[in-house]
């Protein structure tokens, strides 16, 4: 079957949500993936932060294949230890308290907004608030797309559920005046994925830190994108003044197996009880073990290490080159703002045609989520083909 007969079947039989770009994929390794065609493309988003131990990754898929091999599902009214331990790896390596493991982010983010109006609830709030920024991206059920204000906005989609207030981005007077006694919970990503990478301030979390801790409320980091190695560090608040009351995980947790998770502190480990949420797939063996072989690889101080070093150089190799005004972000997770007149789309389109895959989230960004796996004559070669694609642009 080729690409003409795959769009056609695409157009009538899958519902027109996204907008995809004319490739069909069929092989990945590494940083690399090939087309139906045998050509070569360079993947500098790797899923969207999703395969950031590479495409095909041996240790993954070995997990994968012995786990699908032995038992795939017997739901969560059993054990299995693929799922037991995930929850120890992940509790040990961040916040310490218990763990619900779920089928993805908007799911982790569901849990962690139930977690904070039972918790809101239990200490006499009658109408629990959660408070975001604005551009922040929570995901798209009903609780999480509340808490995503520019999605909210859809009219179409309403009514939206009630309790969740926005405030401008990385305004710390701004935040400080929304939490009141009815806040449950400031629910906020460390730096913000989809709105195209921009770091929240210090200032800005260490007052929304002291706000939550003033009215009682939680302090919730959405780590989806921002997790997993992705900053240079397990978990991207360990390069922060903060810490959270819990934090949110997917995206690279499962390797390429949909997973996630909503991890607490120890003090709110009881909030949630038999009957307050459920899932049925989440915690399965399968993808389970999936995680903790991703774990094994990223959660490692040399990795993490040479994720910093490679990120700083690639971020300093950006900055100099013609139509690049700001390049912004932590680690391998890199926003490159151009400069202005130039179309960020169509950068995007002339690099995927010349075998290098970036996003563009935002009018005028590209954004860069290399595998965490990337060498240096891959960044090399990234960076080449940017600068030539945006030669075009500023020789005019």
């Amino acid at each position: 079957m080729n690409l003409t007969d795959l769009r056609a079947l695409e157009e009538r039989y899958l519902m027109q949500t996204y907008r995809r770009a004319p490739v069909e994929f069929v092989r990945g390794e590494g940083a690399l993936l090939w087309d139906s065609e045998g050509k070569e493309y360079l993947d500098f988003l790797a899923g969207i932060s999703v395969c950031t131990v590479g495409h095909c990754n041996p240790a993954v898929v070995e997990a994968v294949r012995e786990q699908a091999g032995r038992l795939m599902h017997v739901s969560n009214l059993f054990y299995t230890e693929p799922m037991v331990r995930l929850a120890e790896r992940l509790s040990e390596s961040s916040l310490g308290g218990r763990v619900f493991l779920s089928n993805s982010g908007t799911e982790a983010n569901e849990c962690a907004i139930k977690l904070a109006r039972k918790h809101a609830h239990r200490r006499g709030v009658g109408s629990p608030e959660i408070v975001s920024f604005e551009r922040d991206f929570h995901g798209r059920t009903y609780g999480a797309l509340a808490a995503t204000p520019s999605l909210a906005q859809n009219r179409a989609l309403g009514p939206m559920l009630p309790g969740f207030r926005s405030v401008p981005f990385d305004d710390a007077g701004a935040l400080r005046q929304a939490v009141c006694e009815n806040t449950a919970a400031v629910l906020i990503e460390a730096i913000q994925g989809e709105a195209g990478i921009y770091p929240l301030s210090d200032e800005t979390l260490l007052a929304a830190r002291q706000a939550c801790d003033e009215a009682g409320a939680l302090l919730i980091l959405d780590e989806i994108q921002t997790g997993m190695g992705r900053t240079g560090s397990l978990w991207a608040y360990q390069q922060t003044p903060v810490r959270p009351d819990l934090l949110t995980s997917a995206k690279a947790l499962g390797g390429g197996l949909p997973i996630g998770a909503c991890v607490a502190s120890e003090e709110l480990g009881e909030v949630l009880e038999a009957g307050d949420h459920a899932s049925t797939f989440a915690g399965g063996a399968v993808v389970s073990a999936a995680a903790l072989a991703v774990l094994d690889q990223v959660d490692d101080p040399s990795l993490l290490r040479r994720v910093r070093e490679l990120g700083a150089t690639l971020r300093d190799t950006l900055r100099v080159l013609e139509g690049v005004e700001e390049v912004r972000g932590r680690g391998l997770m890199i926003g490159v703002g151009l400069a202005s007149g130039i179309d960020a789309a169509a950068v995007g389109a002339d690099l995927l045609q010349n075998g290098l895959i970036v996003n563009v989230p935002e009018p005028g960004t590209l954004r860069l989520l290399p595998p965490l796996t990337v060498d240096s004559a891959q960044i090399e070669r990234a960076v080449a083909s940017i600068a030539e694609s945006l030669l075009s642009y500023t020789a005019r």
